[in-house]
């Protein structure tokens, strides 16, 4: 009866364990999640292409508001070019939900944009897929829509 009770409790403290480090694990993952959006936030205003290129995979799709889809190659160049230049954004509304390696990002994005030398805002409601690949979270895929007038 005694071994019994220890291999019931053994084996309830092997659950809580698990159960715990599980939860702990997705708290840590969306915590890191909000970091690489916000790295990724900070290098589309003063971009960088090492910063942009170990934020996104090879895989981008990077869906505009105005329907035009982008890839890693365009996204990025657009930026360093000032193509598509951010003053500012502003990110608001957000929320992580992590499902295995997978994880989804909404949020309202507002903000000042330079586009090629004019001045403009943007305000806009934006699904953001993110891969954890090598313990890294990427941007796989990206959809904006206009936020209703």
């Amino acid at each position: 009866m005694k071994r019994r009770l220890n291999l019931a409790a053994l084996g309830l403290a092997a659950f809580l364990t698990w159960g715990l480090g599980a939860h702990a694990q997705g708290v840590s993952d969306e915590q890191a999640v909000g970091a690489a959006v916000e790295r990724l936030r900070l290098a589309m205003i003063d971009p960088d292409r090492s910063a942009l290129d170990k934020l996104v995979t090879d895989e981008l799709s990077y869906g505009h508001s105005g329907g035009r889809v982008d890839t890693k190659a365009s996204f990025i160049g657009d930026l360093m070019s000032a193509k598509s230049d951010f003053v500012s954004i502003e990110l608001t509304a957000q929320s992580v939900r992590v499902v295995g390696d997978v994880a989804l990002v909404r949020h309202r994005l507002t903000g000042a944009t330079l586009d090629q030398g004019k001045p403009g805002q943007v305000d806009l409601h934006v699904l953001l897929v993110w891969h954890k690949h090598d313990g890294q979270w990427r941007l796989l895929a990206r959809q904006a829509v206009r936020t209703p007038a």
